[in-house]
């Protein structure tokens, strides 16, 4: 057969070299200015004039790089708030008794700062870059501490942003420096952001206030589920907050960690920035395990990053501009490396051929741009687009050839129109949205798979055609609308509406490409002596139901969120926040879907399940199309507190106690009607090396090459095309996941030698349920999951419902259980001190009720009938320790920084069969299975920074960096044989780890850039 490819990364993007050229050179024309954020912030307090409180007091904020301006008057006993303040820096001006008073100050994204102000004889003015003692404000722009909030939360600066080592522009790496978050790595270069015991999907990042959630797949936002690109360019953003447990109650759709972030303006003047990044080119990074063993050099590789961000006026005081693009270039190296082969057996020289060094390309052009329109002191306009485009070959590597790879299409578009009104006690903040996103991997060649097996049907190598054929996203509108009233003394009083309608897809064909399996050694023995004359024993492919025009799943989702919630002032001392919120979803294609009758027909007479002792009902499957309804329990009460010891910020305790739900993926539930569109099938072969069966049938039939065609193969279950396709059916009754957190810490600013560090410590403990899981729904005949006489291992795959294939059925199950304590410390860096520290602990404690969780995504079960009975073990993934510091020093015109990362040993999921208790695999329901910790799993990273930058007087700056990653060149191995061993035998490789490490190697990168 000829092979088909589809176009390669190349051919979809013209040469970009030019495009960062010209870039470069129209920005070089722009004049200096500095940069701005905008997202709300709120300043609040009290006036005093003579020590006494200043009823008649007017407030001003004016932002000194745009000239925003809101004011407040304020209340009888002198207290003021003034709310909606894009983040910056400000001049807080205080007219009272015809005397006034200045201060000039800093708000972060989000922030409620706590600033008393006094009138005296004579105006008071703060001279630029003053300290002045407030909740989580600093003129200087640095790493601000939150003292009064009764959120988990720490801030993420634009310093560290700009400063701290980074492989790539992804900038939700630097939440990893927070105490409980975890920024998943993988060996592929795909990365997922994740907090405590939970699964990425639980995370929500909130962009200028509006979420950026998946509803489709894995990975928490959009263009996060196998991407090594960024979900949104990094120039753009201006700083962000890291909520890791009891959020308020205007976060939705997260049960989580939430990351709210704040995005570049332009101001009154312009400014521009340009840079350029080379980083993992073979010269510059030391070889991975992969190359050492394989012994032929290393693969090709390369990283390319650049960009270019420019803002600034239209009209002064009124209209502003922003924009940035940032682009990149990968090619990751790769090394395909044979399986374990049986002893006396070699590939054969067409399959060796196949080995050695490889590599894949990544391609993503990413692009934003915003404007501002001040309309006057009470009305904002802001209009932001982002438009990010991906394509990837991947799949390459290890047991997998370079034909048997897959490109990915990775494409998102996202609009946001908002609308912010202010007066003296209201403040309203509007947004309509749009967002489309598309994920789209195909197989590259478009010919049969072949998957190389060892005689115990081990992967050896796979070659041919690969399995992937997707076509998933969402694409939809949205309004939400943000109301807060501070009128009432001591209480800032929230409420929010948010409505969406969003079209969400789910197409999938797996495999798209028919896979045969072939055992090697037999086939070598049969006289076979390449892959042109080698027999399968067995075949698995799919293939569409005859009558089903569009396989395409689609579901238009209504999506509703209202909430309220209270700041209220106690005294000087005591906040309590009270918040309660609600969400409704609903999800037509599955609501809608009525189960085909010739398949309940065969389930209602399936005698297997309706014996005695059968743990579930088969109606609580059956839909009929009225007997679904969305869930409607999504009440999530918010409650946190914090008490300022002496009134001065300085020693806060703080807590809280929240529910929080997230929502179930629609690539989940889709899998009810995907698999009744597009069954898979699997056809054994009699009569060949390593046949499987020996009886004709209609699965089981003699080889002949025609099934290399896959009309041929169509033909085999045309006859009746239900027979062997999998079954995938969904509660009837599903509910949506949720967490409960619960959290109590103590805020301190310490002075250690004339040094203020800001600490933190906090004990967290965090319960989730109702993860999705899907298990199988086969019984043996007498009614059982094992069979008779047994405890375990002997799943009924053989069981299949009558005409049909095997029955998977998803209920909610996955639960999670978390302490963790968690230790913060950081010393600013600021104008009066040349460097600065953080330093993370977390310590964790965490079960689920997963096993086989090679990661925290994992969703099926097929050893135990369910999860009732499961084991608990260590959350999968999740070290007892972990340690993040980093450092920033500024000396001689340099810039230095560095972090280091280090955490004890992940636990890993292990099959544990060795008790002789019963023969073979059926002790493993006595060994149980584990959740344990290899020696060689730990985790170490040391990296550096250095960069100069040099002025040329004229506004222009020029600045160069160098990077070193992983300076000692440590091994983070991820993957160990977790196979304990059977009937009381220890599996000799049993904690041996494979080539498989967490990038990168000992690396080098070099940075230059312009900014003016």
């Amino acid at each position: 057969m000829s092979s088909v490819r589809y176009p390669t990364h190349s051919q979809r993007h013209p040469h970009r070299t030019l495009l960062a050229c010209a870039l470069a050179s129209c920005l070089v024309m722009a004049t200096p200015s500095v940069l701005a954020q905008s997202t709300a912030a709120t300043v609040r307090g009290q006036v005093l004039a003579d020590s006494v409180p200043a009823a008649d007091a007017q407030i001003t904020a004016t932002n000194v790089a745009t000239g925003l301006t809101r004011k407040v008057q304020a209340s009888g006993n002198g207290t003021y708030n003034v709310g909606g303040l894009p983040p910056g820096t400000y001049r807080i001006d205080v007219v009272a008794g015809g005397k006034t008073n200045s201060q000039t100050i800093t708000l972060q994204v989000g922030q409620t700062a706590t600033l008393n102000l006094s009138t005296g004889g004579v105006a008071e003015t703060a001279a630029p870059g003053a300290a002045t003692t407030m909740e989580a404000v600093t003129v200087t722009a640095t790493p601000v501490f939150e003292t009064k909030t009764p959120e988990v939360a720490t801030y993420i600066s634009q310093v560290q942003i700009e400063s701290l080592p980074q492989a790539s522009r992804n900038f939700l790496a630097f939440a990893e420096i927070v105490p409980g978050m975890l920024f998943d790595r993988r060996a592929s270069g795909a990365s997922q952001l994740r907090s405590g015991a939970q699964s990425s999907n639980g995370i929500n990042v909130f962009i200028d206030g509006v979420g950026q959630k998946n509803y489709v797949l894995k990975g928490g936002i959009g263009g996060q589920d196998q991407s090594p690109g960024n979900p949104f360019p990094q120039l753009a953003i201006g700083e962000y907050k890291v909520i890791t447990s009891n959020y308020k109650a205007e976060y939705d759709q997260i049960s989580s960690a939430a990351v709210t972030a704040v995005t570049k303006s332009g101001t009154n003047e312009f400014h521009g920035d340009f840079f350029w990044d080379k980083f993992n080119i073979p010269e510059w990074r030391t070889q991975t395990p992969a190359e050492e063993r394989a012994g032929n050099g290393k693969s090709p590789s390369g990283e390319t990053q650049y960009g270019a961000a420019f803002g600034g006026p239209i009209l002064q005081d009124r209209l502003f501009f922003f924009v940035t693009y940032e682009a990149k270039e990968f090619e990751f190296p790769q090394t395909i490396a044979p399986g374990a082969l049986d002893p006396g057996y070699a590939l054969t020289p067409d399959l060796l051929a196949l080995t050695g060094p490889s590599s894949t390309p990544f391609d993503e052009d990413l692009w934003f741009g915003k404007l501002t329109w001040q309309v006057n002191d009470n009305n904002l306009v802001e209009f932001s687009a982002k438009v990010r485009e991906e394509e990837e070959i991947k799949d390459i590597g290890g047991q997998n050839t370079e034909s048997y790879g897959k490109t990915n299409i990775n494409d998102s578009t996202r609009l946001d129109l908002r609308y912010q009104w202010s007066s003296t006690d209201w403040l309203n903040d509007m947004h309509f949205t749009h967002e489309d996103e598309q994920f789209n991997p195909r197989a590259i060649t478009l010919t049969p798979g072949f998957i190389i097996q060892n005689s115990q049907r081990g992967g050896v190598l796979n070659v041919g055609g690969g399995q992937d054929f997707q076509d998933k996203g969402q694409k939809g509108w949205g309004f939400q609308d943000d109301l807060t009233w501070t009128g009432l003394d001591g209480h800032t009083i929230k409420g929010g509406f948010k409505y969406k309608s969003v079209e969400i897809n789910a197409f999938e064909q797996q495999p798209f490409n028919p896979q045969f399996s072939i055992n090697l050694p037999r086939n070598v023995d049969a006289g076979g002596t390449s892959l042109g004359t080698f027999i399968p024993y067995q075949v698995r492919f799919g293939a569409p139901l005859p009558g089903v025009d569009d396989r395409n799943i689609t579901s238009t989702n209504k999506q509703y969120g209202i909430y309220l919630q209270d700041d209220w002032e106690v005294n000087d001392k005591l906040i309590i926040n009270l918040g309660l919120r609600y969400d409704y979803e609903s999800t037509p294609g599955y609501e809608d879907f009525v189960t085909p009758p010739d398949l309940v027909a065969a389930l209602r007479g399936w005698s297997n399940i309706h014996q005695p002792g059968v743990d579930y009902d088969i109606e609580d499957y059956i839909s009929n199309g009225h007997n679904r309804d969305a869930y409607t329990d999504s009440w999530q009460p918010r409650l946190g507190f914090s008490y300022d010891l002496f009134a001065d910020q300085r020693h806060v305790i703080f807590g809280g106690a929240g529910r929080a739900y997230d929502r179930n993926l629609f690539d989940y539930i889709a899998l009810e009607q995907s698999k009744s569109t597009f069954p898979s099938y699997t056809i054994n072969f009699f009569g060949v090396p390593g046949a499987q069966c020996s009886t004709p049938g209609p699965s089981c039939v003699a080889w002949d090459p025609k099934y290399l065609n896959r009309e041929e193969l169509f033909a085999l279950v045309a006859a009746n095309p239900n027979l062997g396709s999998e079954v995938n059916l969904i509660n009837n009754d599903i509910k949506v996941p949720y967490s409960d957190q619960f959290s109590l810490g103590m805020r301190n600013t310490v002075t250690l030698a004339g040094q203020d560090w800001n600490t933190s410590a906090a004990v967290v403990h965090i319960e989730s349920h109702d993860g999705i899981i899907f298990s199988l729904g086969n019984r043996y005949p007498d009614g059982t999951f094992y069979g008779a006489g047994r405890t375990f291992g002997g799943a009924p795959f053989g069981q299949p419902i009558p005409g049909f294939g095997s029955l998977i059925k998803a209920d909610n199950g996955v639960e999670t259980d978390l302490n963790q304590l968690l230790l913060w410390a950081e010393k600013p860096l600021t104008g009066e001190s040349p460097w600065g520290v953080t330093l993370a602990y977390t310590y964790t404690d965490s079960e689920e009720n997963r096993v086989n969780a090679a990661n925290s995504d994992e969703h099926y079960v097929f050893d135990y009938p369910n999860l009732d009975d499961h084991p608990w073990v260590n959350s999968i993934g999740i070290p007892k320790h972990r340690f993040v510091g980093t450092g920033i020093y500024q000396a001689w015109g340099f810039m230095f920084s560095t972090k280091v990362t280090w955490t004890s040993p992940v636990a890993k999921d292990v099959l544990n069969c060795t008790a002789p208790t019963a023969p073979g695999l059926d002790d493993c329901a006595f060994g149980t299975f584990e959740g344990v910790y290899f020696d060689d799993a730990d985790f170490f990273q040391w990296d550096l920074a250095i960069q100069k930058e040099f002025d040329t007087g004229a506004g222009l700056k020029y600045r160069v960096r160098g990077d070193v990653f992983n300076v000692t060149d440590a091994r983070n191995w991820t993957t160990f044989n977790n196979f304990k061993g059977v009937d009381g035998v220890i599996n000799p490789s049993y904690g041996q780890h494979n080539d498989e490490i967490v990038p990168p190697t000992r690396s080098f990168k070099l940075s230059f850039g312009i900014s003016w």
